[in-house]
């Protein structure tokens, strides 16, 4: 157990971060798994493809992914939307 003020405060931080890490992964994996199950190019598909990117986006920008991880999976994205074409 954490004795000093500053490593508890430590521990309560990294434990909202674990929180707040884990519910926009969960929520990032939920969109590419519904980007993913695109079968056709139309608008509604194109749209689904630019959620998951901003997803993708939001979760860089909240520290909760690396950039590459996030413009590989992109890219992935996009290559499998132009080739319903």
């Amino acid at each position: 157990m954490a004795n000093t003020r500053s490593a508890i405060k430590r521990i309560r931080q990294n434990e909202k971060r674990r929180q707040r890490n884990r519910a926009v992964r969960s929520s990032i994996r939920t969109s590419l798994k519904t980007a993913r199950a695109v079968t056709d190019k139309t608008a509604e598909s194109k749209a689904v493809v630019l959620d998951a990117i901003r997803a993708l986006d939001r979760a860089v920008g909240q520290g909760v992914i690396h950039r590459n991880t996030a413009a590989r999976k992109k890219s992935a994205l996009a290559r499998k939307l132009n080739a319903l074409a």
